[in-house]
């Protein structure tokens, strides 16, 4: 079984796509949201291609991750990593 990483805890934009994040374990990090944002030509994440819509972000407690007004999320142990200085392919 693969250990799951702290959840989200608070999220803060920095323009345009940029993400400052708090976890659980009283870590935190900066992942850069354009790997998904400016590489999804058509899929769930183009609608946040719009720097204000990307800015509507906000922690959903109960999944520990972050989302956006259209369902869009991402996994918290993926942001867990990236924060954290991992590089996952995105």
């Amino acid at each position: 079984m693969i250990p799951t990483r702290p959840r989200v805890t608070t999220v803060e934009v920095v323009p345009p796509y940029g993400l400052k994040l708090a976890f659980a374990d009283g870590t935190s990090g900066f992942v850069d949201g354009a790997r998904w944002v400016l590489r999804d030509e058509a899929g769930v994440f183009a609608a946040l291609r719009d720097p204000a819509a990307f800015a509507r972000v906000s922690v959903d407690a109960d999944w520990g991750t972050i989302v956006w007004p259209n369902d869009i999320d991402v996994d918290p142990d993926v942001l867990y990593e990236l924060a954290h200085g991992s590089d996952i392919p995105s």
